[in-house]
This record gives structure tokens, C-alpha cells and sequence, in this order.
């Protein structure tokens, strides 16, 4: 407000003005550039969560966002999910899986408890219960071993 006051007598013929006027203005301008580059880098950090921690962040992560930045977040959700129901055929492409490529597609793993029965693409149904191994696709176990049903054994 000061530097417009500041521009209105510049025009009205004081020049002394001009470099406080232009001084003023690049401090605007570096402010701004440096809020800008601050709220880059949270929106950043805030796309990143969704690849760490999936569709649903935990309480103590949201708790420290604004409504503005849970709304983008929930907006980029749909968008990342909407992209992949449209690529890799009628079930869909999750991105989110393996964010480094698996060395192998099937993995050795263990039942930490008792589930039930387990049904595989191909139709086999696997029984799995506490302390039993299986051989499995990585891509079917990854959900499981989130929850805590089975453990990956590493060899």
C-alpha cells in the first residue's frame, strides 16, 4: 500500500521515489517467488505421501495438513485412481505397487495368522493358515502383507 502511495506522488513528480519504489517491488517480487517455491514444495511432499502411504493417509500426517491441502490431496487421489482404471485392460494398472521394479514375480511367504482360503488368477484357491508357505504372485500378496497376513520371506 505504501509503495502505491509511493507511485501516485512519483507521478505526480517527486523522482526521489523511483528506487524506493523499485527497491520495494523486488522485495515483493522475492517474497513471492519464495512463498511460491515453499508451497511447490509441500504440494511435492504432499503428491509423495500418496505413493508412500496409499489412498488413505494416517491421522498424524493429516492432522498437520490444511483443509486446502487435504482437498488437493483427495483430488490427486481420484485422479491417479481414475488413470489407472483407464490403462492395463478391464481390472486396471496399479501404479502404486511396486515403485521399484520386482527382481522376481513370484515371492516365498508365510502366513502370520489365519485367513481362509486365497484364490489366484488362475483359479487355484490356496488355504492359508497360521505358519504355513506358499509360493505366490507378488502382485496378489501385496495387499495381504500390508495387513499383516502374510510376511515375505527373504532367502
Amino acid at each position: 500500500e505504501r509503495n502505491q502511495a509511493d507511485v501516485s506522488e512519483a507521478k505526480s513528480g517527486r523522482t526521489d521515489l523511483i528506487f524506493l519504489i523499485r527497491f520495494r517491488h523486488c522485495c515483493l517480487l522475492r517474497n513471492q517467488r519464495c512463498l511460491l517455491a515453499y508451497l511447490y514444495d509441500r504440494l511435492l511432499r504432499i503428491r509423495a505421501l500418496r505413493w508412500e502411504y496409499g489412498s488413505v493417509l494416517p491421522n498424524t500426517i493429516q492432522f498437520h495438513m490444511s483443509a486446502e491441502e487435504v482437498e488437493w490431496f483427495n483430488r490427486y487421489k481420484k485422479s491417479l485412481a481414475t488413470y489407472m482404471r483407464s490403462v492395463g485392460g478391464e481390472e486396471g494398472l496399479d501404479l502404486t505397487q511396486d515403485i521399484k521394479p520386482p527382481k522376481s514375480l513370484y515371492i516365498e511367504v508365510r502366513c502370520l495368522k489365519d485367513h481362509g482360503e486365497f484364490e489366484i488368477d488362475d483359479g487355484t484357491t490356496i488355504l492359508l493358515k497360521k505358519n504355513s508357505q506358499h509360493f505366490l504372485p507378488r502382485w496378489k500378496c501385496e495387499q495381504l502383507i500390508r495387513q499383516g497376513v502374510l510376511e515375505h520371506i527373504l532367502s
